[in-house]
């Protein structure tokens, strides 16, 4: 059954409306409306949507069945899912009940659900939107200029979980296309396609590779087409080469495709037991066999936003915290993933509210904070251990001298070939006795030689030792993956290439100078050759600028040339520098030349830096000359030796005064964050009141317009009767009247509110207030002929006020006209005085 799931908080009431009046009739559907609501108040939501909707409107209980064509509204004390084609409702366990429900949709309809975020404050819906896409469904979002309140829409959206953005009205005709699409397809059609158009694959693959630089053709044919599939239908193209052509007219739809193919599905502590197991066996043990201490190194390959690197640093800064070992352990991570957008949400560290339902609330408090758009901010320590890039782990090399490797739920997207190749190069980059943990789907295969299971889990492998015959010798580089394989034609002429090749590898090892590629900032992008004798790491936090790697004597030289080169634009070299060897005595001449790149290349704003070196020539012993004008000078010279050390310290002063400064100004920015956390946590419960405030304002307002009808109904039909009423109030104060009692008592608007009986009147009635008040004392109703000054008669009857809860709340009185009646009765009476 295809299920429409619509989700809503302030101001979604009306774009709610709009889409369900424009849905089609026998739609196929079964729509479930779930909006932020206070579960205090009792809600008619139910009622307001049935005036717009010729489908029944009900609110969904425990086991309600799921029918097409019908309307379910969630309860607002609950959250929703699905058992065996029933509801489920079970208590809120979270702020988040569109997510939940979402999540719930995906997991029970998978390709057949459908997603859709309106209207709303706070970013509720968007990981449910995303759990519906990545289990093929259609996701949607409202326009953001078109909703009163934006944050729902345009969180989804900038989280890439929405397929198609459009206005409410509009959404229901492209639900119908989706589904009339899905129909035409028949099963296995596409992936006859792709055997039958190969050549169109392989565009496709090369279309990718040119634009993003990733080779999807080691992916699973499988997975891949089912990503492909979704994009066609959502481009309404029937045929692969049909949707390769629109590739080539809208670049902008293979950045599409690359995102979708790449399937960023991650969250905290994903298989708790695996994190468990980490937790109290695997890190133990790895702490255990370094007595001394240690700075343990882990690699998290293919880490999408960052959800399990964080995970592994929480669960090692907890291993420490139950231990406490007497030595230090440090844990420095390294988190690559091939979407650069994800990598960017990861260093933020920032994440959504929903992230508790899978965090433990004592974790969530010891590890995040509040962050200003209601969700949560990781710790500055954890977030200072672990280093983002941007990698591929098919084509760039990998980290090596590892402890730690956790690739989870990443091999199975790959083919059995790509897989064997990976694994023996997981091995290479661990250290001896290191993890390796994978998925839950993920094995080593038959590297059985390579890694073992450790004892009570299937999910961590400790590294064995192999011979280097066992390890296989593949080693990813960019060049193997710059073009798609492509099929050898003449044996002699990849001879002849693979000659050519060795013969330029050979040249650029033995006669090319080393050179490394800088950015703007100095930061080292590229590396050629052996640089070791002029560059090494710095002490400390990993740091790849050229002027912390430069080493002594060569960093002010660096620092200039690279300066004069981004200005001039041009070469710029400095010959002639003298090396000292360790024994600080001259040992090497070194030339240094700097060059900007073209800024029209590929390698625009980068600065290309080269070492050449060569021995010193042998020097003959010659006397010390005895000049005094030399004496003079190497006095003057060590001279401004010492003034230069002056300076120095003086410097040093100065940084530690800085650096002393900067705490201060850190323990004031840390004051003022604890301060902005207090303010975030009150904006986040005022704005949480404001969207339920404003969900029973639009009820209430919606109560008040059937109120303001019935009002009119009411004193419309009054008027009708011609009979004149007036309500009175417990202390016989007017309450209402209509348009005909103003003919008897003189009575204007400005008189509701008074008592009756300062009211002139026409009518000869003075006990009539006693009798209203003995019609409230006794309940018994009182009726009365009584005339009017004028020569009029009335029939004024007095009846008890009940409201609808049965409860005496004035009199009523009418006012019925007689006088005709009353004129027949006399000159009755006086014909039949005549005739006696």
């Amino acid at each position: 059954m295809p299920v429409v799931g619509i989700g809503a908080s302030a101001g979604g009431f009306d774009p709610i409306c709009e889409f369900l009046a424009s849905v089609a009739p026998a739609s196929g559907f079964a729509y479930v409306v779930v909006q932020h609501r206070d579960p205090s108040q009792q809600s008619i939501l139910p009622q307001l949507l049935q005036r717009v909707t010729r489908m029944p409107v009900v609110e969904l209980a425990h086991g309600t069945a799921v029918e097409a064509d019908h309307v379910y509204v969630a309860p607002a004390s609950g959250v929703c899912g699905f058992d065996r084609g029933c509801f489920t409702v079970r208590p809120a366990d979270g702020r988040h009940p569109i997510d939940s429900f979402f999540r719930a949709l995906a997991a029970c309809c998978g390709d057949h659900a459908v997603g859709i975020t309106l209207s709303g404050a706070g970013a509720d819906g968007t990981i449910g939107l995303a759990a519906i896409r990545d289990a093929g469904g259609l996701t949607m979002a409202q326009l953001p200029a078109s909703a009163r309140f934006d944050p729902m829409p345009a969180s989804a959206i900038a989280a890439h979980a929405v397929d198609i953005v459009a206005l409410p009205a509009e959404m229901a005709a492209q639900v119908a296309n989706w589904r009339r699409r899905r129909a035409n397809d028949q099963a296995g059609t596409l992936l006859m396609q792709a055997d039958d158009q190969r050549a169109a694959l392989q565009q496709m693959y090369q279309l990718l590779l040119q634009h993003t630089g990733a080779n999807f053709a080691d992916y699973k044919l499988s997975t891949v087409m089912r990503r492909i599939d979704r994009r066609m239908k959502l481009r309404q193209c029937a045929t692969l080469p049909d949707y390769v052509r629109w590739m080539e007219d809208n670049p902008e739809e293979i950045e599409l495709l690359f995102k979708e193919l790449l399937i960023g599905v991650t969250s905290f502590f994903r298989d708790a037991a695996v994190w468990d197991y980490l937790g109290s066996q695997a890190l133990p043990r790895l702490l255990a066999e370094h007595p001394d201490g240690a700075a343990f190194k882990a690699w998290v390959p293919a880490c999408s936003t960052g959800e399990e690197a964080y995970s592994l640093a929480i669960v090692f800064d907890e291993v420490l915290e139950r231990l406490r070992p007497t030595t230090r352990f440090t844990l420095q991570i390294f988190a690559t993933d091939l979407d650069g957008d994800a990598i960017d949400r990861a260093r933020q560290g920032q994440f959504h509210a929903a992230i508790a339902d899978n965090i433990a609330p004592e974790r969530l408090r010891r590890y995040f904070t509040p962050a200003d758009n209601g969700g949560y901010r990781i710790r500055k320590d954890l977030r200072s251990s672990i280093i983002f890039a941007r990698q591929n782990l098919i084509s760039d090399p990998p980290f090596t001298k590892l402890d730690i490797l956790c690739c989870r739920n990443l091999l199975i997207y790959f083919t059995p070939r790509l897989q064997a190749q990976l694994i023996p190069l997981f091995h290479y980059a661990l250290k001896r006795n290191a993890l390796l943990v994978l998925g839950s789907a993920d094995t080593p295969g038959r590297f059985h030689e390579l890694f073992a299971p450790l004892p009570g889990t299937s999910r961590v492998y400790r590294r064995l030792d192999a011979e280097p015959g066992r390890v296989s010798s593949y080693f990813p580089t960019r060049a193997t993956n710059a073009a798609l394989p492509a099929t050898p034609q003449i044996g002699q002429a990849i001879m002849k290439e693979n000659l050519q090749s060795q013969v330029e590898q050979q040249l650029l090892r033995k006669h090319s100078p080393a050179a490394v590629l800088l950015n703007a900032d100095g930061d080292i992008l590229y590396i050629h050759g052996r640089t070791g004798e002029f560059l090494e790491p710095a002490a400390g936090k990993a740091n790849w600028n050229i002027h912390a790697m430069a080493r002594d004597g060569l960093r002010h030289e660096l620092a200039a040339l690279v300066q004069n080169a981004t200005q001039a634009e041009q070469m710029v070299e400095t010959r002639g520098l003298i090396q000292q060897d360790a024994n600080g005595r001259p040992a090497r001449s070194l030339d240094i030349t700097a060059e900007a790149m073209p800024r029209s290349g590929p390698l625009a704003g980068t600065v290309m830096v080269t070492f050449t070196s060569c021995a010193l020539p042998p020097q003959k012993r010659r006397p010390r000359p005895a000049q005094p004008l030399v004496l003079e000078l190497e006095q003057q010279l060590a001279q401004a030796r010492l003034e230069i050390q002056a300076v120095r310290d003086e410097m040093q002063a100065s940084r530690e005064e800085l650096k002393s400064a900067n705490e201060e100004l850190q323990s004031t920015n840390e004051e003022l964050q604890s301060t902005n956390e207090e303010l975030t946590t009150s904006k986040e419960e005022m704005q949480s009141l404001n969207e339920e405030l404003y969900t029973v304002n639009a009820e209430l307002q919606s109560k008040v317009d059937d109120l303001s009808l019935i009002n009119g109904d009411m004193k419309n039909l009054l008027n009708s009767t011609d009979i004149a009423t007036i309500f009175l109030d417990n202390a016989l104060r007017i309450r209402r009247y209509t348009d005909q009692a103003t003919r008897i008592y003189k009575l204007i608007p400005g008189d509701v509110q008074r008592l009756l009986s300062d009211i002139a009147s026409d009518l000869d009635y003075p006990g009539l207030e006693a009798d209203a008040e003995g019609v409230l004392r006794t309940l018994v109703v009182c009726e009365k002929h009584v005339p009017t000054r004028s020569g009029g008669w009335y029939t004024v009857r007095i009846m008890p006020y009940r409201t609808v809860d049965n409860v005496i709340d004035g009199v009523v009185v009418t006012f019925i006209n007689i006088t005709e009646a009353k004129q027949l009765e006399a000159q009755l009476r006086s014909m039949q005085n005549g005739a006696a």
